[in-house]
């Protein structure tokens, strides 16, 4: 009876801190829209030679942690993947996140599997919250790369109609939708904070990791210097963006047989541990409780995803 009674006092109290925690991020970043916009885009001004690099203050539960990870200029960290997720958290939440989950999942398989599932399964939930940013970075990115045609052609239509290259982006971050509307938004606040452009194209190209956004960038830039009709240049890369994903869907078409013999190849292990459990759970039993039987199980994950991340590997085409 001590063990359950200490094991319901450590999740109730790591939930009560986690929630805490989660609370005063929220209210870390509640505030008005014009602070918000203005913590967004630029802090302080940080002058690196000629440059002037625009950072940003987070503000979460442990700031000492949040200004450990905050954003350098060019720098690939957590910071990063939590702007690029587009999820309102910080680096300290997202720590404490994983330590909460890690410690979780350590204590339920310590509970209701055997011990030598439990550093398993803790790195499992350690993992989670970044999977999950991950996961929502992906989501957004591919969102952002479909949408970003549509955001060339209203810049190239609002170029021909006489508007500065400056007010094309005020309009695309006014008309379109998050998130293509949110990046050109920053954008354009960025030019309004006295950044100059070739600084906030490169800026963009960072926080939107995708070789369509380094061609506008770099198109950009080069009409800048030299000269050129920049609505067609714009108009010729909306184009080669819409043909390159009509060439990714008819590649998934073709590719479609191969990921589904993976899902079915993934899945037919555990559905049918599923139904023999129900059929047989003497059996089952033994494969849990035993030595041989767990060394079976590791080494049926490990070849599982081996094999899957193989027939992945194999149905990859890059375009």
């Amino acid at each position: 009876m001590l063990l359950p009674a200490i094991v319901f006092a450590f999740v109730t109290a790591l939930i009560v801190i986690v929630y805490f925690a989660w609370s005063r991020a929220a209210q870390a970043q509640a505030g008005d829209e014009l602070e918000r916009r203005i913590r967004e885009v630029s802090s302080r001004e940080v002058f690196e030679g000629e440059s002037t690099v625009i950072q940003r203050q987070a503000q979460g539960p442990l700031p000492t942690i949040d200004r450990m990870f905050a954003m350098k200029a060019g720098q690939e960290g957590l910071a990063r993947l939590i702007e690029q997720s587009g999820v309102s958290t910080t680096p300290s939440a997202v720590i404490l996140m994983s330590a909460g989950t890690a410690a979780i999942a350590g204590l339920l398989a310590l509970v209701f599997l055997q011990p030598i599932f439990a550093a398993a399964m803790a790195v499992a939930g350690a993992l989670c919250p970044w999977l999950w940013l991950k996961r929502c970075r992906s989501v957004r990115l591919k969102k952002f790369e479909e949408q970003f045609p549509e955001a060339l052609d209203l810049l190239a239509r609002a170029l021909r109609a006489g508007h500065a290259f400056q007010t094309a982006i005020g309009m695309v971050a006014d008309e379109l939708p998050a998130p293509v509307g949110l990046e050109f938004k920053k954008s354009f606040d960025q030019q309004n904070f006295g950044l100059p452009l070739k600084d906030t194209l490169n800026e963009l190209g960072d926080r939107v990791p995708i070789l369509d956004v380094k061609f506008f960038a770099t198109a950009v830039s080069i009409q800048r210097e030299t000269g050129g009709n920049l609505a067609e240049i714009l108009d010729n890369l909306a184009s080669v963006v819409r043909e390159r994903f009509k060439i990714l869907r008819q590649v998934r078409v073709h590719t479609a047989h191969g990921r589904f013999t993976g899902y079915v190849l993934l899945a037919l292990p555990a559905a049918l541990a599923v139904a023999l459990s129900f059929i047989s759970p003497d059996h089952m039993r033994t494969l849990f409780q035993e030595r041989m039987g767990q060394m079976m199980l590791v080494g049926a994950l490990v070849m599982q995803t081996i094999g899957y991340v193989w027939i992945r590997q194999v149905i990859k085409i890059e375009v």
